[in-house]
């Protein structure tokens, strides 16, 4: 049989894990310094806590789990049932789809626990049926954040701050794309077509990957009138050539001519839901302007909608700043890499909460696996990511295995990583085993050797050498603790 793993997924060699935890390590600290918790959740879900929180398309994407033991036990009419109908009788179970909604049903399991507002973030793998391409996984990382239980904007301005800090220190420029799903429905409305948000917001959602004819077609099958979508198609394209920027070097005089223009200038204004969404997204770029660096640009973008149906309010999506060179590269990666949003009630599905009429909670997700590649493509990741070792004891022998275990452990001690060569230099092969041992720490990209061995011991002398420079120093033993601290 030849070894071989699903479409979609991927394994992941030591290079490639200490890059990623490099990645979890930079996005876990941000969340740390905003007073977010940990907590996980179970791989699996019951099929109904997903199903029907995603959207028509979403639901397709789900991977069910078959029933334990003879799961067509008790079908009944297997020939004629429809796969909706089957997938009920043999499917229990499902593998998550996202965080956010089994992190809801944990809110509400959960809630004599919990302190609110209550700051969560969790790093684990989600699943998605999905047609495998560049960006696109079955199998990849969600890194999130949310809080729960209050509905002050300060939290969106908080996200966009956390966003704006982990991209800062991993070394991406970024754009993050800003609107209010308020906005959407207000659109709806005006268009006569109150009922149907979701179906507007999926079709947008795709309008840079189909452009404004594809999204007009989607409508269209959907029974969407022209006057609707001419209607439709002049917000987006009018608002669009409105967009308003926002870096650290416009602060104090922010560009908020598409709020004016819908605030003013759109016959959408007499809205009240429309109008709301805009003074929602106001405020948050006023409040926003001040609080993020001079790398990070904000942008209103009236056509990001986000597929996902449980978005209710301010809705964000982060893509890399193509304009911006990183170690002599432009990006092409053009995939979102981070996105989130406001959704209300949410946890009212699976129950209430005690003390909340409606819980209104607002996160975002980093695409820990897309981040990588964006990383890999600027050649980005820092030099000292790629070794774990950080100090290695060259072995000529058991006569010497007491002096490498007591200097190894150590430096253990004093928080050094540290390993010993397993295999000992051979008298007959003295030359070509020692130049063996120094070709392992040059692979590992271990950055120390130390040399003990031979008239070393007798003297009480150690030697270390720089593998980069090729520089060796003499110390004794109490003088290599101190060495490497200093370093």
């Amino acid at each position: 049989m030849k070894p071989s793993i699903p479409k979609g997924t991927r394994d992941f060699s030591p290079s490639e894990m200490v890059k990623r935890n490099y990645i979890f390590d930079t996005i876990r600290q941000v969340f740390k310094l905003y007073g977010y918790l940990p907590i996980e959740t179970p791989s699996m879900e019951n099929m109904d806590t997903l199903m029907g929180k995603y959207g028509e398309e979403g639901d397709r994407l789900i991977f069910k789990i078959l029933n334990s033991g003879d799961f067509l036990e008790g079908v009944k009419d297997i020939g004629t049932a429809n796969s909706k109908e089957l997938t009920k009788q043999i499917s229990e179970k499902a593998l998550r789809y996202d965080l956010t909604v089994p992190f809801a049903r944990y809110v509400v399991m959960h809630q004599n626990d919990i302190t609110f507002p209550f700051k969560r973030y969790q790093i684990q793998p989600v699943w998605r049926a999905d047609r495998p391409q560049k960006g696109r996984y079955r199998e990849f990382y969600q890194c999130d954040a949310d809080v729960i239980g209050s509905d002050s904007l300060l939290n969106e301005v908080e996200l966009i701050q956390i966003i704006n800090d982990v991209f800062t220190k991993l070394g991406v420029p970024v754009i993050i794309k800003i609107n209010n799903r308020k906005i959407l429905q207000g659109v709806a409305e005006v268009i006569g077509a109150p009922d149907r948000m979701i179906d507007i917001a999926i079709a947008i959602d795709k309008l840079e990957k189909i452009n404004v004819d594809g999204v007009e077609e989607e409508l269209r099958q959907k029974g969407f009138s022209e006057e609707q979508m001419k209607r439709l198609n002049d917000f987006i394209l009018t608002a669009g050539h409105k967009v308003m920027y926002l870096d650290g070097a416009q602060k104090g005089s922010h560009n908020l001519n598409a709020l004016n223009f819908l605030k003013s200038g759109s016959e959408y204004r007499h809205s009240e839901i429309f109008t709301k969404g805009v003074e929602e997204l106001e405020r948050i770029v006023n409040i926003v302007g001040d609080a993020i660096g001079t790398n990070t640009k904000v942008k209103n973008d009236f056509s990001l909608a986000r597929g996902l149906n449980y978005y209710t309010g301010t809705i964000l999506e982060v893509q890399v700043d193509r304009t911006v060179e990183v170690n002599n590269t432009k990006s092409t990666f053009s995939s979102s890499i981070c996105g989130g949003g406001r959704y209300d009630d949410l946890t009212g599905v699976f129950g209430t909460v005690q003390g909340f009429e409606k819980m209104s909670g607002v996160g975002i997700s980093f695409g820990a696996d897309r981040i990588y590649d964006v990383l890999e493509e600027f050649d980005n990741f820092p030099d000292e990511v790629m070794s774990s070792t950080q100090v290695m004891f060259l072995n000529f022998g058991d006569e010497y295995l007491k002096e490498y275990t007591t200097e190894a452990n150590l430096l253990r001690m004093a928080g050094i990583n540290v390993e010993i060569y397993p295999d000992k230099i051979s008298t007959d092969r003295f030359d070509k085993d020692r130049k063996k041992q120094f070709l392992y720490a040059e692979k590992k990209k271990i950055p120390y050797v130390v040399i003990i061995g031979g008239n070393g011991i007798v003297s009480k002398v150690i030697k270390v050498r720089n593998m980069i420079s090729k520089e060796e120093k003499e110390m004794t033993s109490a003088q290599l603790i101190k060495y490497f601290k200093t370093i």
